[in-house]
């Protein structure tokens, strides 16, 4: 588990708004960003996350520009047909799915909006939609990162096999090491717990972290043989595993042995 440092001051003109479902999955809840640069007039709301009339109302406060989806589950989703009706602001996602009168993202663009200029990062591994976005200055300075589940504040994030993988999900890590070691500290603000002070330490701890897990896991496949299940390997390496918890644990497993098997 990698552990993470007490929470950085985010950057001026991004707002926390964390949403009212708190547990095993969610930690504190799903974080809602607001993304307003002073002088600016309607924001940018990524992730409005559940619907709950009083969270989405308190996102709406003063207009909304642009609703961005960094992926699909239903912690970040369930509240985008409630939201773009609140506020009538165009939802834009990777999956054509969630866009709301919008056409989808595509990795590398670049949107001008909020006050702020955000580059969007193509991330998958957590789910195959699953995206980040480099807040920048309209000056062009890196202010933060939003990274949606492929990073998350606290602990690490799950591969949703089928629909993630591990190999896509490393390659993620490698291109947010690079921008938070070109950038210096990069404040990473996560779909779930709190901030973080610098991408590039925590990309090294998650790729670390990996790296373990894999040797756990083909230390479990030399006891058990190279057939062995999903079911038995998560047995063997998340022993101590949460029972809330163990169906995200067997999915890791699955992409895990996934990637072994492809390799």
């Amino acid at each position: 588990m990698v552990e993470t440092a007490d929470a950085p001051p985010l950057p001026d003109g991004v707002t926390l708004v964390r949403a009212p479902n708190p547990g095993p999955m969610t930690l504190d809840g799903t974080n809602s960003w607001v993304l307003r640069a002073e002088g600016a007039g309607a924001a940018v709301v990524v992730d409005p996350g559940p619907a709950d009339a009083a969270h989405l109302a308190r996102l709406a406060e003063g207009g909304v520009a642009l609703v961005l989806i960094t992926h699909r589950h239903p912690d970040h989703t369930d509240s985008v047909d409630a939201f773009a009706e609140l506020t009538g602001a165009p939802v834009r996602a990777i999956d054509p799915a969630w866009c709301r009168g919008a056409d989808p993202l595509a990795d590398g663009e670049v949107i001008d909006e909020g006050g702020f200029r955000l580059e969007i990062l193509a991330t998958p591994g957590h789910t195959s939609d699953s995206m980040c976005i480099v807040l920048r200055s309209e000056g062009g300075a890196p202010l933060g990162v939003l990274t949606g589940d492929t990073v998350l504040g606290r602990g690490t994030t799950i591969i949703a096999h089928p629909d993630g993988a591990l190999g896509p999900y490393l390659d993620a890590l490698d291109r947010l090491l690079t921008i938070g070691i070109a950038s210096g500290p990069v404040v990473v603000l996560p779909g779930h717990g709190p901030a973080l002070p610098d991408l590039a330490a925590i990309c090294d701890a998650y790729l670390a972290h990996r790296a373990e897990r894999l040797d756990q896991v083909r230390a479990a496949l030399a006891r058990l043989g190279d057939a062995a299940t999903a079911e038995a390997v998560t047995d063997a390496v998340y022993a101590d595993v949460d029972p809330a918890v163990r169906g995200a644990a067997k999915a890791s497993v699955r992409a895990q042995l996934d990637y072994l098997r492809g390799a």
